[in-house]
């Protein structure tokens, strides 16, 4: 019986022992793994990326123009969105000499997405094309060390990197504001022209995918000289400024080494809010715009203006033909409206007090007053025309209720920078106090500008007193909101005016007896879109054309216009003259 105790016993035991070391290999086993996995994101050519199966992916059509037929595989250019494709990842995995013509074509069309990239000239982006080697880094990794040589010059496919003063890129996770290069930068091409030593660290944030222009291929396929074209086009840039007349070559050189050009197209976006932008712009070429999204409803005219209009609604409904006043009538309304405060029953009683006292009378009657009575001398008692009740949503702002589809914003022209100006600079040397904190926003209208980071510029005119002379009088203020707001009121009523006068002026063409049936166009813009209509403030039903909405900060969105439809006088009324059509001016 021992025995067969014993045994039992045994056998549980080894039972146990099978399953902690069944355990205890899945366990290893799954560490392994984990390691293998971070192990292989060192390695240029691992990368994670989900088959796409493709009924047809190849595909190919005659060209008429080179007799032959073109073919294009979309497996080719298939990558995990937003990494690198894999096709290009194999054609820069080959040398430079080996890549052919077509490889170097392929190479530059996908790595025009990046701003940097696009910025320089044709030739140079073939050149980088061919000479371009890929790479994938970790976070925390440290791609430039600061006082060490420099040897290669990346641009930023994926990911982000951060740059910093100290020599591991520490402080780069600890700053609540670091200094961040996103994908589209570029960084070290300086380096690589004066062979200097790096003044700063770059660390990579997250695991960021670089393509990278060695110094060996930069010398041997003579990049250096086209970059060099692009440092001597900067470089007499600044020496044509008045600006920095009095510095010499080697100082300008340094300010050359710190500036990048960029390009933007027309109506292409340059900075939501330029004021706190960390850059110092300088247009080389073409211009751009200053543009201000103003809240209409924050502005004191806006409300006058509005309620204004509103009192133009009589008693019937809304969008009817507003009832014709005769000249006179239209006078006395004005006198009306002109003294809306006048109450002249006081000097009246007054009066008839002394005239009573001169009689030996006393006078202790009471006068009836209404408050759309006028003294004589404004001529008969008219009634005011009933202001019409608006039944809608109202809000509560800073200056009184406003109909809430009347809190609108709209973007206004502020200022144009013209070629040779300077952005950035005109707050640089006023009080705390005084400095205009309102986002503006820049946009271009087709131009090239030379960027500069403010703590590079600031350290070179650090005990300069000529430079500050001079930058002190550059200081430009802008507009108020409120002058705005009058601004675009005013050019509004002009714009309404002018149409409403060419309506009545030009005579419409007779459309023909059977127009022909045209398609209608498919879109999401329709012209009611970007134009308030106060003349259907009250009406329930929701329009069938889209509201176009900008993002505030802190703020909810607000509705873009850029115009405003308000009931108003017939054009007949204002300008009697023209009260038959077809009377030219």
């Amino acid at each position: 019986m021992r025995k067969y105790m014993v045994t039992y016993a045994w056998q549980l035991l080894k039972k146990e022992q099978g399953l902690y070391q069944l355990a205890r290999d899945i366990v290893i086993m799954i560490r392994v793994c984990k390691m293998f996995r971070q192990g292989l994101r060192g390695f240029r050519e691992y990368q994670i990326i989900e088959t796409a199966h493709w009924k047809h992916p190849a595909f190919s059509f005659w060209d008429t123009k080179r007799q032959s037929r073109v073919t294009f595989d979309t497996m080719d250019f298939i990558a995990e969105e937003g990494h690198f494709p894999p096709r290009a990842i194999q054609i820069m995995q080959k040398k430079p000499s080996w890549r052919t013509e077509d490889e170097i074509r392929a190479v530059c069309n996908i790595l025009q997405v990046l701003d940097s990239y696009q910025n320089f000239e044709e030739p140079l982006q073939l050149l980088l094309a061919k000479v371009m080697r890929f790479e994938r880094f970790g976070r925390r990794r440290v791609i430039i060390k600061k006082g060490q040589k420099g040897n290669s010059f990346y641009f930023i496919y994926l990911g982000t990197v951060a740059v910093t003063k100290d020599d591991d890129g520490s402080s780069a996770f600890l700053d609540p504001h670091p200094i961040l290069l996103h994908k589209g930068g570029c960084f070290g091409e300086m380096g690589l022209l004066d062979a200097s030593l790096r003044r700063a660290t770059v660390v990579c944030m997250e695991e960021t995918e670089f393509l990278v222009v060695d110094r060996e291929d930069f010398f041997a396929y003579k990049l250096d000289l086209e970059v060099q074209k692009d440092a001597q086009c900067r470089f007499e840039f600044f020496r044509k400024m008045d600006l920095f007349a009095s510095w010499s070559d080697k100082k300008l050189w340094q300010l050359v080494a710190v500036a990048k050009i960029e390009k933007f197209s027309y109506g292409q976006l340059i900075s939501k809010d330029f004021i706190e932008s960390s850059f110092i712009m300088f247009i080389s070429k073409g211009s751009c715009e200053v543009l201000r999204l103003l809240d209409l409803a924050a502005s004191p005219s806006y409300h006058k203006w509005v309620w204004q209009h509103l009192e133009l609604i009589d008693d019937r409904p809304l969008m009817t033909t507003l009832r014709e006043y005769s000249p006179m009538e239209r006078y006395k309304e004005f006198q009306i409206k002109s003294y809306p405060l006048q109450d002249f029953s006081s000097l009246k009683l007054l009066h008839l007090q002394k005239a009573w006292e001169l009689q030996g009378t006393s006078f202790s009657g009471k006068i009836r007053t209404s408050g759309d009575s006028l003294p004589k001398m404004l001529g008969p008692k008219i009634k005011s025309k009933p202001t019409q009740s608006i039944k809608c949503t109202m809000i509560n702002t800073n200056l009184g209720e406003l109909p809430k589809e009347a809190a609108v914003g709209a973007y206004v022209k502020v200022h144009t920078v013209e070629e040779g100006e300077i952005l950035g600079l005109h707050q640089l040397f006023l009080p705390e106090g005084e400095h205009d904190t309102r986002p503006f926003i820049l946009l271009s209208l087709g131009s090239e500008m030379i960027r500069i980071r403010k703590e590079n510029f600031y350290e070179l005119i650090d005990n300069d007193d000529e430079m500050i002379n001079k930058l002190l009088k550059l200081n430009t203020a802008f507009p108020s909101d409120e002058d705005m707001c009058q601004k675009f009121l005013q050019e509004n009523s002009w714009n309404v005016f002018r149409k409403d006068l060419l309506q009545l002026l030009v005579k419409h063409r007779q459309s023909p007896l059977f127009p022909p049936i045209r398609r209608k166009r498919k879109g999401i813009y329709d012209p009611r879109s970007v134009v308030l209509n106060l003349c259907s403030i009250n009406k329930t039903t929701k329009p069938c054309y889209p509201i176009f909405k900008a993002p505030q900060k802190y703020l909810p969105p607000l509705r873009i216009v850029q115009g405003i439809k308000a009931p108003r006088y017939k054009i007949q009324e204002l300008l009697p003259q023209y009260k038959s059509a077809g009377v030219l001016i």
